[in-house]
């Protein structure tokens, strides 16, 4: 069972690893065993969605939704911001229909990020940040909640991460009609994943990867080298197939993906811009450091004009 701690430990908080030590023999064989494999374990336990912390009500017409946040949202402004809001659904290629999210940040704002949120949170928890983090780069957000988060239906699977971004892409093109040139493509943690393999089949004005991991296998076993057939989530492989600018941030203290992805990912990026690496920060706190906004609002407003 000691391989499977270390599975638990590379892909949960420390606080969700101290409840995942408490679950049953029976419980922990259920987990591991369906099926006995290393890259389906790593994909089991890199999605953990919280209980929904908002609902989305349709009108008659079933064009018009409205977003109702509970107190776990823990929602930190104004009804006129929330009224900055658009809330929605569309459906993937899988058939699953996702929950997405257009905040307004700013009426003049150039690009918008396409943010690919972590592992335990919902679009509800979410909120707050985007109009925080929107409002102060300049940036609109568009975010979705993956297949079994939030108001999103179906299962929380590798697969399904693809289908849902490429349907949250397709969306902001033909809802917005926002072109591939204002998209920022940003995700962070879980949500590199999505993000890599996206930009890696559609050029957009920049990629920003918080966080990143370069592969399920490569988190749990840091000596791994390659990519087996039964890995999860393989960024390291599809980040040289990357042509728009690439933006990595990653705390060098990190203790749930180590700083060292970072860094190999940024090794293997074609357009590399100058990365921020965070010192002393960990895995949920980067965006607290001063740096964090200074380093997104140089590259959003002075460097992808001469880029």
């Amino acid at each position: 069972m000691q391989i499977h701690f270390q599975l638990l430990k590379c892909f949960l908080s420390p606080f969700l690893f101290q409840k995942m030590n408490n679950l049953s023999f029976s419980e922990l064989c259920c987990l591991f065993c369906c099926p006995p494999c290393p890259g389906k374990i790593a994909s089991k336990l890199a999605f953990l969605p919280p209980d929904p912390t908002y609902t989305l009500m349709c009108d008659e017409s079933g064009s018009r939704w409205t977003l109702h946040l509970s107190e776990r949202a823990d929602w930190q402004y104004s009804s006129r911001e929330k009224d900055a809001i658009e809330c929605f659904m569309t459906r993937t290629s899988k058939g699953n229909r996702i929950a997405c999210m257009f905040v307004r940040c700013s009426p003049n704002a150039k690009y918008t990020l396409l943010f690919s949120h972590g592992n335990a949170v919902d679009l509800g928890q979410m909120s707050s940040f985007y109009i925080g983090l929107g409002s102060r780069i300049n940036c609109n957000i568009f975010s979705y909640d993956y297949s079994g988060y939030g108001a999103s239906s179906g299962k929380p699977t590798e697969k399904n991460l693809y289908a849902d971004i490429e349907a949250a892409w397709l969306a902001l093109r033909t809802r917005y009609g926002i072109r591939p040139e204002n998209v920022i493509i940003y995700g962070q943690s879980i949500g590199t994943v999505p993000s890599v393999d996206l930009a890696a089949r559609y050029e957009s004005a920049a990629v920003i990867l918080h966080s990143p991991l370069t592969s399920g296998m490569r988190v749990a076993f840091p000596d791994t080298k390659k990519t087996y057939c039964f890995d999860a989530f393989p960024n390291i492989d599809k980040i040289s197939k990357i042509t728009s600018p690439v933006l990595i941030i990653h705390g060098t203290e990190d203790e749930v993906i180590d700083f060292s992805h970072g860094l190999a990912l940024f090794e293997r990026c074609q357009r590399p811009v100058e990365p921020l690496w965070v010192e002393g920060a960990g895995h949920n706190d980067v965006e607290l450091y001063g740096q964090y906004l200074e380093r997104l609002k140089q590259f959003v407003s002075q460097e992808l004009v001469n880029l």
